[in-house]
């Protein structure tokens, strides 16, 4: 099932306890072997395999025994930053080199005085 803009909150919790199910069952794991890996109890793993809520820190946990937390990107990706956003962080970029200076003995010896 594709979640949509319009889907209703139980319609996605409904869905991410399947998905999440179908990811134990694919590795062979009863709930309860799931739970201790994930450091959670039996009966929190139950209630989100059904499609209630749970803490988000627990779906985090589930999501790492699953080895699924690199995902986190595509569910949230990292937003872009505003072109105000990048003109403030880019400062007072150089706009071009400077050509080198050369330090002569002339200009090196100076002191206060010698010009007179």
């Amino acid at each position: 099932m594709r979640m949509g803009q319009n889907s209703s909150d139980e319609a996605v919790l409904k869905e991410l306890g399947n998905r999440l199910s179908r990811y134990r069952l694919n590795r062979d794991l009863t709930q309860e072997a799931l739970a201790e890996e994930a450091g959670i109890s039996k009966r929190t793993l139950i209630r989100l395999e059904d499609g209630e809520p749970v803490q988000a820190t627990n779906l985090i946990r589930v999501l790492r025994a699953h080895g699924l937390l690199q995902n986190f990107d595509a569910l949230v990706p990292e937003p872009a930053l505003s072109p105000i956003q990048q003109a403030k962080l880019q400062g007072k970029a150089r706009k071009r080199a400077s050509s080198p200076q050369e330090d002569t003995e002339e200009n090196s010896s100076w002191s206060w005085g010698d010009d007179a």
